[in-house]
């Protein structure tokens, strides 16, 4: 429903836009705005979007949770998104989300909002926020890796003229 509203809501916005701004200004200075949003904003992403990639390789490298990093990056991509939409109301939660305080208080909010059951990066396991809310369901396993019986020859049973699977260790 919400996504429905969204879609129906924000052209009306950008319509409505549309016609005030260019009856203010007139075409030509309203559409060399739209223009100069999306190439700024282009550049704003890529010198952004570098540096959200730097900093979760620094997470990954320093064996420390990635979480916030990659929320960084997504909501940057999303920004990007939204920056080339022609449009002034996409143009202002594009420039919105780009600004660094405003990315932390979104994912702030949403942390407060999604429970994480269970970490584990690097051979230790951290627990957290283990919640569980009343009938929902949880599936626990193990695993073990078991290897593929060979044939009398001591051939392993992949035929050896098909391409790795990409799933498996051959």
């Amino acid at each position: 429903m919400w996504l429905l509203l969204a879609f129906v809501t924000v052209p009306l916005i950008e319509i409505a836009l549309f016609i005030n701004v260019g009856g203010a200004i007139g075409l030509w200075p309203t559409l060399a705005i739209v223009l100069a949003t999306a190439f700024l904003g282009t550049w704003l992403v890529r010198t952004q979007g570098l540096m959200a990639i730097g900093n979760l390789q620094r997470s990954f490298a320093e064996l420390n949770d990635p979480t916030e990093p990659l929320a960084h990056g997504a909501m940057i991509l999303i920004s990007g998104a939204m920056l080339m939409m022609p449009g002034f109301f996409t143009d202002a939660i594009g420039f919105s989300l780009l600004v660094p305080a405003i990315r932390s208080g979104v994912f702030h909010y949403l942390r407060r909002r999604v429970t994480v059951t269970s970490f584990s990066m690097g051979g230790s396991q951290t627990t957290y926020n283990t919640r569980t809310h009343a009938g929902e369901d949880v599936i626990d396993g193990e695993f073990s890796e078991v290897d593929s019986p060979s044939d009398p020859s001591g051939d392993s049973p992949r035929n050896p003229s098909l391409p790795p699977s990409g799933w498996t260790k051959h």
